[in-house]
């Protein structure tokens, strides 16, 4: 059989074993270990055990635990409510202001978690029913939270990016830095879509009522303090990491640390919230540590064969494709496969096959990794099975359907796709402060 054909059956039979519903790690790491075995004989078993060794030395995986305890002690212990608060009292005169509020909580979210779930949980509990209740049109503050729920994969510490730096073998603060400024940016242009609609749309985000802005100034600062606790938070451990003060997984210890900390002196580290803090901790953790594994085995497998090397071939030379019609079209098959599966289960399930593909191409592998970031954003806002659209619609009031849903992300979606060229025009938007930092 040739090494293409063995690809195809690898690929055929992994995607056949995740539609019948097994787990994402089970239906990759069987197939893996399974063609280990059939090509090399009892010999091919070193290649998952080799994989194992290689994740449990893998240094920067320790940062995965911390980050998401940091998120989880944040989120659990209500300090995500003040920063609504604060986004609410000073953004309320202002037309769309609480839309706009809610795309800033979701941007400090992510700076907390680095998981879209959190995001979007928070939004449509928090911010969904004050927004439905202001008057805001439904339509529209439902693609708010499921926008800006998003962010959560992009802006550092985006756990998708750690479990691409493990895959693609490249330096996760660089990924980290790499996702900022995409980040603020897309966000900013989310925040400048709101704005302008409702310039031009009154009735879909009216301002606050005169009762309701009339604050003493004592009790807005007093909110501003409290909402700017997370952001202390963050760069407490960002600036001695940016500064090269700290490790990477230094600062994750930091962030953890401050967090318990801060939830400690506001009084709301109880039994309960700790409790619940350190179980999601551990089941997010082993859930990414069998992912990466079940990876690391089957990228071995795929790259004894040489079937990058088939497949480049078949691309560039048999089809004449140009090296940026090849990454089109790879862009495309991951919004094709977002309809249907999640950010870990497209990257596991193409990482062996395209990011050799992309180094052999001559583009930069840190620069990919915001591309496919972007590129599962979208995925997972678009029909007819985005993921966050059935998260949404399991989350929002019974008054949104899921028509509304589908609706609602049109002009995010589209908002996202000039974001994403332009990253891929100018690749120094996420290129330059990974390189000023490191360069350093």
């Amino acid at each position: 059989m040739s090494y293409e054909m063995i690809a195809i059956l690898m690929f055929s039979t992994m995607m056949l074993m995740l539609l019948t519903g097994q787990r994402v790690f089970g239906a990759i790491g069987f197939v893996g270990a399974a063609a280990g075995m059939l090509l090399w004989g009892v010999g091919g078993v070193d290649v998952p055990f080799s994989a194992a060794m290689k994740l449990m030395k893998w240094y920067p995986l320790l940062t995965l635990p911390m980050f998401i305890f940091m998120g989880y002690v944040l989120s659990e212990s209500r300090i995500a409510d003040d920063l609504y608060k604060m986004f609410h009292v000073w953004m309320g005169p202002v037309r769309g202001g609480l839309a706009i509020g809610t795309i800033g909580l979701m941007v400090l979210i992510s700076a907390m978690n680095g998981l879209s779930v959190a995001g979007m949980a928070i939004g449509a509990t928090i911010a969904l029913p004050e927004l439905l209740r202001r008057g805001y049109d439904k339509i529209m503050v439902t693609g708010v939270i499921q926008a800006g729920s998003s962010l959560g994969i992009l802006v550092p510490p985006s756990v998708v990016l750690v479990l691409y730096a493990m895959i693609a073998r490249q330096p996760v603060g660089q990924l980290w830095l790499a996702g900022v400024l995409p980040g603020l940016m897309m966000a900013t242009l989310f925040v400048v879509y709101i704005y302008v609609r409702c310039r031009m749309q009154p009735e879909l985000g009216p301002v606050l009522p005169e009762n309701e802005r009339n604050i003493p100034l004592a009790e807005k600062l007093r909110l501003l303090r409290a909402g700017l606790l997370p952001l202390i938070i963050f760069a407490a451990m960002m600036v001695p990491f940016v500064k090269g003060w700290t490790s990477l997984v230094e600062s994750s210890a930091i962030g953890a640390m401050a967090a318990f900390v801060a939830a400690i002196l506001k009084r709301r580290m109880t039994r309960e919230v700790f409790e619940n803090s350190v179980r999601n901790t551990l089941a997010i953790s082993c859930m990414f540590m069998w992912i990466i594994l079940a990876a690391l085995g089957f990228g071995a497998i795929f790259d004894g064969l040489g079937a990058v090397k088939a497949i480049e071939d078949l691309f560039t030379t048999q089809l004449g494709l140009s090296p940026w019609m090849i990454l089109i079209l790879m862009q495309l098959s991951f919004i094709l496969m977002g309809t249907f599966l999640d950010d870990t289960a497209m990257l596991v399930i193409v990482a062996p096959l395209y990011v050799p593909l992309v180094g052999a191409l001559g583009f930069d592998l840190i620069w990919y990794g915001v591309l496919y970031t972007i590129t599962t954003q979208i995925a997972y806002m678009t029909p007819p099975f985005g993921y966050n659209l059935f998260l949404m619609r399991a989350m929002a009031p019974p008054e949104i359907g899921l028509k509304d849903i589908y609706i609602s992300i049109i002009p995010f979606v589209g908002v996202m796709v000039v974001a994403l060229a332009l990253i891929m025009i100018f690749p120094q938007i996420a290129l330059w402060l990974p390189e000023y930092v490191y360069g350093k």
